[in-house]
């Protein structure tokens, strides 16, 4: 319950007790309201099933599970008897902040204004920052440059680095120009029919499929 109200549980128990009814309840009742009011008097003043139940329990007075029975109605009643009579609980106080503390310790209020906003933005970036920390996921890739990867069925991916991607731009423009028509015929050479690079004289240099290996190791 959440109000307070001046009925005493002592009243609520005579009129359950006047009921009638067997005399292991009369008792069981009596002996819940002495744990109840005993509660009220030292305890926190909590009067849920749960706590009441722990310490009729602990007493050997009943099974704290017996008081979500239907037969335990009246039990039940006589606690939300002394739930009432109590009041609501007292609203726990604020922590104090050991922030807020060291504040105090700052007499001159133009110094502790300025570090009361300078821990605000503290709090503010480490919120921030603790969200950034739950929602980011970074995934790093080492695979080389230019690496691709290969996967057949029952075996684990692998990557493959295609030959051009071992190359540094320099090599790569070193070879593409080796094979171009304009750079053999400034040296009085030309590319046969089968890929061979062959001199002014007609004698070949470079055996056949040289200049096809070149580009396909370019991707060309």
């Amino acid at each position: 319950m959440n109000g307070k109200t001046d009925i005493h549980p002592d009243a609520v128990l005579k009129s359950l007790i006047a009921k009638g009814g067997r005399s292991n309840r009369r008792a069981g009742l009596a002996k819940l309201h002495e744990i109840c009011h005993r509660q009220y008097e030292t305890g926190p003043r909590n009067f849920t099933l749960p706590a009441i139940g722990r310490l009729a329990e602990a007493e050997g007075i009943m099974k704290g599970r017996v008081l979500y029975n239907a037969q335990s109605a009246d039990y039940r009643t006589l606690i939300e008897a002394w739930a009432a009579y109590a009041g609501p609980s007292a609203p726990k106080p604020p922590k104090t902040l050991a922030s807020h503390e060291y504040l105090m310790r700052i007499d001159d209020p133009a110094i502790r204004s300025i570090m009361q906003a300078i821990i605000a933005e503290r709090d503010k970036l480490k919120a921030q920052l603790n969200v950034l920390k739950a929602k980011t996921q970074v995934t790093v890739d080492r695979r080389p440059l230019g690496a691709t990867i290969a996967a057949a069925s029952g075996v684990q991916p692998v990557a493959v680095l295609a030959l051009t991607a071992q190359l540094t731009p320099s090599e790569h423009e070193a070879l593409l120009k080796a094979v171009t028509p304009e750079y053999l015929e400034k040296y009085g050479l030309r590319e046969g029919s089968h890929g061979e690079i062959i001199n002014e004289r007609g004698r070949t240099l470079f055996d056949v499929g040289f200049a096809r290996a070149i580009r396909k190791i370019l991707g060309n």
